[in-house]
């Protein structure tokens, strides 16, 4: 591949956007910088007006495989995430079986490798993520596990949890939590608050997961391990992660999923499903503690916690439906649509938290749109619009509130080592 981009905006995480045209040969960037000369016999294409990035990269996937292929697959999920303009993933355990062992994990692996883009996963914490007994740590370590979770679920025995964080970070590896109280969760259909009562639904409080988030920071910090909690959706949870890291120097980190900015119980009008996750949309104020949180650094990381499911089953009574909404089509684009073009913040905050540190979590070098890189980087037009129409979505799955709605800005373009995976 020899091509030249011109005439565009390069993005980094620590400036705004800086005019530069961008040449890129044989899979890597041969030099980047205003008003470069044209290279003989490369393909040119005028970016005039849009963004050049790195791709970004998303901690926090369900891809349905194995057992819930009805749903997604893993090359589907891997699609979808191209689509959004997304170059990296890692897959949560929550699947049947559940990866719980080396030879789990090398069944994920070698699925994963027909996916154009690095597929990476997660392992559990406990034997089917049941909270009994210990799962194969060492076994997955040196199959490519690098993160423990028991996602979907907290692991109820605190001296099982204490136990795992002890072994596992003998070995190098993180721990991530979903954070939730399931005594005092009840049925995780949405938020206790005004809108609970006014549907007639039992709701599930936030104090569920900010009980379970101070015992599992607690835990953390009396093993030193290394801690990282997952979708956090309540100012004083987020309090909790910033005290235990700045006040008490423990190794913990947060991530924010984009919904949980943007997003209200509010919005659950008449029982809309597709506005149905856990844990649960909150109120308008945590929205804006939380977006406070992203842009101060209270958070490490963006990640999506995309969960498809099937139109069947999100069109069930609002108490039976399964929590979980598709994010990877739509991440990046109504990020952009909901907050950079409305100036809450910058380019260089979502090249940091959804592409840089999300891959440093992860052990990986971050990726940059720098001469002597590796390709791994996207366009995107800030003048264009995307409508998410089930033809549009590359997700086997269409379970998202922005379903048929046209938001600001498009991935134009998205490219990994010496391959344009997507150019519209």
């Amino acid at each position: 591949m020899n091509l030249f981009l011109k005439g565009g905006e390069v993005a980094s995480e620590n400036t705004a956007p800086v005019r530069a045209d961008v040449w890129i040969e044989n899979g890597r960037i041969k030099a980047v910088g205003a008003d470069l000369a044209e290279p003989e016999g490369a393909r040119v294409v005028d970016v005039s007006g849009k963004i050049v990035m790195p791709g970004m990269f998303d901690a926090h996937v369900h891809f349905r495989e194995p057992g819930g292929e009805q749903k997604e697959t893993i090359l589907d999920g891997s699609e979808a995430a191209i689509n959004g303009g997304i170059t990296g993933v890692v897959m949560m355990p929550n699947t049947s079986p559940s990866i719980d062992s080396a030879t789990v994990v090398k069944r994920v692996l070698d699925a994963a490798k027909e996916c154009r883009i690095p597929v990476l996963t997660s392992g559990c914490i406990t034997v089917g993520r049941e909270g009994h007994e210990m799962a194969g740590i060492d076994g997955m370590k040196k199959a490519g596990v690098l993160m423990l979770t028991d996602d979907g679920d907290a692991v109820p025995d605190a001296a099982l949890l204490k136990r795992a964080m002890e072994y596992g970070s003998e070995f190098g590896m993180f721990f991530a939590s979903h954070c939730e109280e399931p005594q005092l969760a009840g049925p995780r259909a949405l938020n206790e608050g005004a809108v609970s009562y006014r549907l007639g639904i039992e709701g599930t409080p936030a104090l569920a997961e900010e009980v379970s988030m101070s015992r599992d920071l607690a835990l953390a910090h009396a093993t030193g391990a290394t801690l990282h909690i997952q979708h956090v959706s309540t100012a004083i949870g987020m309090e909790q992660i910033k005290w235990w890291r700045d006040e008490r120097g423990a190794k913990v980190s947060g991530e924010v999923s984009p919904h949980h900015l943007m997003f209200t119980d509010e919005d659950i009008g008449d029982y809309d499903t597709h506005y149905k996750m856990n844990p649960p949309l909150r109120t308008a104020e945590d929205n804006i503690a939380l977006l406070e949180g992203l842009k101060n650094g209270a958070f490490r990381i963006i990640a999506t916690d995309h969960a498809p499911h099937t139109e069947f089953e999100k069109s069930r009574a609002f108490e039976d439906a399964p929590n979980g909404i598709s994010g990877l089509d739509t991440a990046l684009v109504s990020l952009f649509d909901r907050f950079i073009d409305k100036g809450e913040f910058g380019w260089d905050l979502i090249v940091k938290r959804y592409s840089a540190e999300p891959r440093r979590m992860m052990e990986l070098e971050a990726a940059e749109v720098a001469e002597g890189k590796s390709v791994d980087l996207i366009v995107f037009d800030p003048n264009g619009e995307t409508t998410f129409t089930k033809e549009f979505m590359k997700s086997k799955s269409s379970n998202t509130p922005f379903l048929n709605k046209t938001l600001k800005g498009s991935v134009d373009m998205v490219m990994l080592r010496d391959e344009v995976l997507l150019e519209r």
